[in-house]
């Protein structure tokens, strides 16, 4: 008899003032409907809240969405506050609006992808699935 694998936890978090989430939503769904669980937090979440949930929750990744241009602070403050919890484990990736000179900052930071706008929902399902392997 074969033991099914726990599913892949993944939060899936809106930082900051924005306040477009069609796109995350959609994302969301994606994974859900991939095989994993999906903790949507909601709008306008502070980075201490989503880092907060993510480890209460015992998620594998976060998926950050900003579309407002702050993702240079709130991405940062979210890997700060899983180091400070002994929570680096927990892979980070993001998506929204990001100028291409940000990217090399965001990734040297520890964001582990990025995913902008027009990018083939299949692409980011495949990106969280391949955390397991």
């Amino acid at each position: 008899m074969t033991v099914a694998a726990t599913p892949l936890r993944v939060l899936i978090g809106k930082v900051g003032l924005d306040g477009h989430d069609r796109g995350v939503k959609l994302i969301a769904r994606a994974l859900r409907d991939a095989g994993m669980e999906v903790i949507y937090t909601g709008l306008h979440q502070t980075p201490e809240q989503v880092a907060s949930t993510a480890i209460q929750e015992d998620v594998d990744a976060i998926g950050l969405s900003i579309l407002s241009g702050a993702h240079n602070t709130l991405f940062r403050r979210v890997l700060e506050l899983l180091k400070e919890q002994q929570a680096e484990d927990i892979v980070v990736f993001g998506g929204g609006i990001i100028p291409d000179e940000d990217v090399p900052t965001l990734k040297a930071a520890g964001v582990r992808a990025l995913f902008r706008p027009g990018v083939p929902m299949n692409e980011i399902v495949d990106f969280v699935k391949g955390l397991r392997s």
